[in-house]
C-alpha cells in the first residue's frame, strides 16, 4: 500500500512540474510573441538549462535572429542541437540550415542532409524538401554517408 501511494505522490510531483513548464514555456511565447524579448529570453533560457527540448529551440532562434541579446550563431548551434538530440523535428530542420549556409559552423552538406532527413522522419514536410532538393547537389557516396549518420544518430537519441 506505501508503495503505491509513493507512486502516485511521484505522478503528482510530476504532473505539477509539468504543468509549470507548460506555463513557464506560454508565458516565455507569449512574451516573444509580444515583443518583451528580454522577458521570452529570460524564460527560455531558464527552461533551455533545465532541458526543456522546445525552449532550447526557442532560445536558439532568439540568438539566430538577435531579439533580445546579441546575434551568437554559435550560441544558436549549442541550443538547436541540444534540442534536435531530444527529437526536436523543428531543431532538426534549422540546425540543418545552419550546416547548409555554413552559420557557426563549416558548411557540410553531409550534415544537413543528415538533419534534414531526421527532421522529416519526425513529421517536418520542409525538411524533406530541403532534404530532397540538396540530394541534387550531393553525389551518391555523400547521400549514402548522410543516411548511414541519421541511421546512427536515431539509434543513439
Amino acid at each position: 500500500m506505501m508503495t503505491n501511494m509513493k507512486h502516485l505522490l511521484l505522478l503528482c510531483t510530476l504532473l505539477i512540474s509539468f504543468n509549470s513548464f507548460a506555463d513557464e514555456l506560454s508565458d516565455a511565447n507569449d512574451a516573444y510573441l509580444s515583443g518583451d524579448y528580454t522577458t521570452a529570453i529570460t524564460s527560455f533560457k531558464n527552461l533551455a538549462e533545465q532541458g526543456h527540448a522546445s525552449a532550447q529551440n526557442n532560445l536558439g532562434l532568439m540568438y539566430y535572429e538577435g531579439k533580445g541579446t546579441p546575434q551568437d550563431y554559435k550560441a544558436v548551434i549549442k541550443w538547436y542541437t541540444k534540442s534536435a538530440e531530444q527529437g526536436d523535428a523543428n531543431a532538426q530542420y534549422h540546425l540543418g540550415v545552419m550546416y547548409y549556409k555554413g552559420e557557426g559552423t563549416p558548411q557540410d552538406y553531409v550534415m544537413a542532409h543528415m538533419l534534414w532527413n531526421i527532421s522529416a522522419a519526425n513529421g517536418d514536410e520542409d525538411a524533406k524538401g530541403n532534404r530532397d532538393t540538396l540530394a541534387k547537389e550531393m553525389t551518391s557516396e555523400k547521400i549514402l554517408e548522410a543516411q548511414q549518420l541519421a541511421k546512427e544518430w536515431m539509434g543513439k537519441y
